[in-house]
């Protein structure tokens, strides 16, 4: 391939990525309008979901959020039957929180449930080494994603 086709090729990559961003966004939170949920709660629940306890300073940590911001977000998605605290027996302290699946299930999933389909049905059409380097591309992105975001919150806190 050439420097020119390869420079456009990366650019048309770049121009799919984009438009596969906004898209996610724009479907994140048209899901969470109808669950009920803000689309920065909808997608920090699902971080929530990925664990089975965690401290409300855990979710600071993971979500980059100040600790008055993730009581707000606790108390929202606590107030919807999402989550809730629990004490811990050695330290009445420290606060658990824990997802609850089941009624996050119960609300998310049928708004899913016709997404999964048609994203299984696309990945039928991948070959398994399709599939790796699509998989390889988004191991990557992720990182150099999570490693900006540290580094733009570090830099704030200067």
């Amino acid at each position: 391939m050439s420097k020119k086709a390869h420079n456009k090729a990366i650019e048309q990559f770049r121009k799919a990525s984009r438009m596969y961003s906004d898209a996610s966004i724009f479907m994140h939170e048209a899901i969470a309008r109808k669950a009920g949920l803000s689309g920065a709660d909808h997608k920090y629940l699902g971080l929530i979901l990925q664990h089975k306890a965690l401290t409300a300073g855990d979710i600071a940590k993971l979500t980059g959020l100040t600790t008055g911001a993730v009581t707000g977000l606790i108390d929202r998605l606590e107030k919807k039957q999402l989550l809730e605290r629990q004490f811990t027996p050695n330290d009445r302290r420290k606060v658990m929180i824990i997802p609850n699946l089941e009624n996050s299930m119960r609300l998310l999933q049928p708004i899913f449930s016709e997404l999964q389909e048609k994203t299984s049905a696309l990945f039928n059409t991948f070959t398994e080494q399709e599939i790796q380097i699509i998989e390889r591309y988004f191991t990557k992105a992720t990182e150099i994603m999570k490693a900006t975001t540290h580094q733009l919150n570090e830099n704030q806190n200067d």
